[in-house]
């Protein structure tokens, strides 16, 4: 009898060590090392206390930092999900030419990010990119896409769109799929014109779609970090940097791991804020079928 009670234990045992081994401790881990100074090398950590959330919070670089984050997240979330349902809503019909261009927009989406990012470097090239020869034949002069800090962070966004909008865009064919069809004969007998259907039936009804992938995708982006460690640096003048890579420069470049693990306690705690604060104020708005 105790065998019976106790194997539902022993069944999930080695998922739950898996997580405390990579998930549970390493966020502890960096939590007191956040309270510490260390430099990597020498075994002793110092014991700071919240000095390093104080320099942290007085450090100009950073706030630039957190700012670059938030404008970065902000307009690959809205610009991925825009195009991407404005996509879907067109691709959502039946035919081999609809399918062709489906696969087509998904491929960037299993192509490794690295090379995603050593191709666009080519493309924006001020003088020989692909893209700067395109917008010249409209009369328009070379534009400095990675060199600017008026537009590298722009540039990095377009990347970010460029990879995300083909699986965006399958969640959303799969989400108006699923929408009963009966709903749209409805409204077709009270001659519902096509934007109030899409406002008042579609966009409800698409809610656990778009719920789903806003959470994904901004928890994603504020983890950004190929692209900007291929494409920038983190510059021109720091206008690129986000607080992952911010993280890996203190960390990996500087050897502060105290200062890197309070950034990294930083960033928890702006996801962990954002994601409850995202569940209470729209988890009751999502409408399931």
């Amino acid at each position: 009898m105790s065998w019976i009670k106790a194997r539902p234990y022993v069944m999930i045992f080695p998922a739950i060590l898996v997580f405390t081994l990579f998930f549970l401790y390493p966020i502890g881990y960096m939590i007191f090392l956040s309270f510490h100074d260390w430099n990597f090398v020498s075994p002793v950590k110092e014991f700071v206390g919240f000095s390093n959330f104080t320099s942290l919070m007085e450090d100009a670089k950073f706030l630039q930092v957190l700012r670059n984050t938030f404008m970065y997240s902000g307009l690959t979330v809205f610009l991925t999900i825009s195009i991407s349902l404005l996509l879907a809503l067109w691709l959502n019909k039946k035919g081999a030419m609809y399918g062709m261009v489906q696969g087509a927009i998904f491929s960037p989406h299993i192509i490794s990010l690295v090379s995603i990012s050593m191709l666009w470097m080519w493309i924006m090239d001020t003088d020989y990119g692909l893209l700067n020869w395109f917008l010249g034949l409209f009369g328009i002069t070379n534009i400095p896409w990675l060199t600017d800090p008026k537009t590298s962070l722009l540039s990095l966004i377009i990347v970010a769109v460029w990879k995300g909008i083909g699986y965006y865009t399958l969640i959303f064919i799969a989400g108006l799929q699923s929408i009963p069809r009966d709903i749209y004969e409805a409204a077709a007998l009270d001659d519902t014109n096509r934007i109030r259907t899409f406002f008042k039936l579609t966009l409800p009804m698409l809610s656990p779609t778009l719920f789903f992938l806003t959470i994904i995708g901004l928890i994603g982006s504020f983890q950004v970090f190929e692209t900007i460690s291929i494409m920038t640096k983190g510059g021109p003048i720091n206008s690129t940097n986000t607080i992952v890579y911010y993280i890996y420069e203190n960390g990996f470049r500087f050897f502060k791991i105290g200062y890197a693990s309070t950034a990294g306690v930083i960033l928890l705690l702006i996801i962990g804020i954002f994601t409850v604060f995202y569940f209470k104020l729209l988890g009751r708005k999502v409408h399931y079928q």
